[in-house]
């Protein structure tokens, strides 16, 4: 069987992941490691997977926390595999948003199953939610799932980011300033500068104009922002 989806897995004992690894990759999966949390997290957010294989304590960030903040930007399928095999931790584990807990030792062949179905609940999913779009150009927003792609590359935003980014989009060829987009996107409330708005321009340009050299995101000096396609 061979297959597109690839699998990051993180693991701090080496042996125990090149043996993941294998296994995997014998099933048709592609499958790279990664054995520092810090450096897991930051692999995750900048490069594409479709499922993580997570182990629960690693060195500089545990799992949870990588599981925790993966939560604010993505519904990509993750798998605990821990030693820890109380039913606190199982709980705390899948209420961080892990879709399902394995405990250390198991059968690679209940991984197996287990991904199989973390991955074709993930495609349901998604393409339940796949109706509602919004695009400029190449890019397309799926807002149900607080999603971007560009060209099908995935683009990993924070919320406010993605709020942002969405506004613009739905008000395209329209040029908002920094107040009303303060007011639409931060809410009335917010009190802060409207440098932040910029700031967050800057990011969103990081992130999409300069990463595929497409330019999205205009400025309309003394005024404020649009998007064009």
């Amino acid at each position: 069987m061979t297959t597109d989806k690839r699998i990051l897995i993180v693991e701090d004992e080496f042996k125990i992941a090149r043996f993941l690894q294998l296994e995997l990759e014998h099933e048709g999966y592609q499958t790279l490691i990664e054995t520092n949390g810090r450096r897991a997290l930051d692999r995750i957010v900048q490069e594409a997977f479709d499922l993580v294989v997570l182990d629960v304590m690693l060195p500089e960030l545990d799992g949870l926390e990588i599981c925790r903040r993966v939560r604010e930007l993505s519904d990509m399928p993750i798998i605990m595999v821990t030693a820890k095999d109380a039913i606190e931790d199982k709980v705390l584990g899948l209420d961080t948003g892990a879709d399902d807990y394995l405990t250390k030792p198991f059968a690679v062949q209940e991984l197996f199953a287990r991904i199989r179905v973390a991955l074709r609940k993930n495609k349901e999913t998604h393409n339940e939610l796949t109706t509602d779009t919004l695009t400029s150009g190449n890019l397309t927003l799926y807002p149900a799932r607080y999603e971007a792609e560009v060209s099908d590359q995935p683009v990993a935003l924070t919320k406010k980011e993605y709020d942002l980014l969405e506004y613009l989009i739905r008000n395209k060829h329209i040029v908002m300033s920094r107040e009303r987009i303060l007011h639409e996107v931060w809410g009335y409330d917010y009190t802060g500068d409207t440098n932040v708005v910029d700031v967050y321009i800057r990011y969103l340009r990081s992130k999409l104009d300069e990463r595929f050299g497409q330019k999205y995101i205009y400025t309309v000096r003394g005024v404020g922002y649009v998007v064009k396609d």
